[in-house]
């Protein structure tokens, strides 16, 4: 915090990342506003807070942060490449990150537009499964850009914050 404080007092741009739940705890902490940061929150909850929208996390995120400096990253650490969302909170990928929708009933039926869980194709990965099925309930609009609408119920808690519980 004081790190972070000192830095906004002297003008310096700053780049924020950090898991949803962490930033809300931490921005909470203290009452600040920052102009000079930009947040990249790199979602969740991890099962340390109730779930709640990314409309919802905007909105907490805003009373601290300018919203035009409030971002959102997804990834995985199975994969190198991330997908990105500016404050209109559509991500988008690499060229060599393809991501692709799945039938939540039938795993098999595989589309490139609509409604289902994420599916990943990361051509930067080498020497490794570069092929995800997620959780994760996505919407890919026809320019490829894609939303992330929360998780199928009863689905495993998944993200490297867990690794240090």
């Amino acid at each position: 915090e004081n790190q972070l404080l000192d830095l906004e007092g002297r003008g310096q741009k700053t780049i924020l990342f950090g898991v949803t739940y962490a930033l809300i705890d931490f921005l909470t902490s203290f009452d600040t506003k920052l102009h000079n940061t930009t947040i990249i929150e790199t979602g969740g909850m991890k099962g340390r807070k109730e779930e709640i929208t990314k409309q919802a996390v905007y909105e907490i995120l805003g009373r601290y942060i300018p919203a035009e400096k409030i971002y959102s990253e997804y990834g995985m650490t199975e994969l190198l490449s991330q997908a990105y969302a500016k404050t209109d909170g559509i991500y988008r990928s690499s060229p060599w990150m393809k991501v692709l929708i799945r039938d939540i009933a039938d795993p098999f039926q595989i589309k490139s537009t609509g409604t289902g869980l994420i599916n990943i194709i990361d051509l930067a990965n080498i020497n490794s499964c570069s092929f995800i099925g997620t959780d994760d309930i996505g919407q890919i609009q026809k320019d490829g850009g894609f939303e992330i609408l929360g998780r199928l119920d009863q689905s495993d808690l998944r993200g490297c914050s867990l690794l240090y519980n």
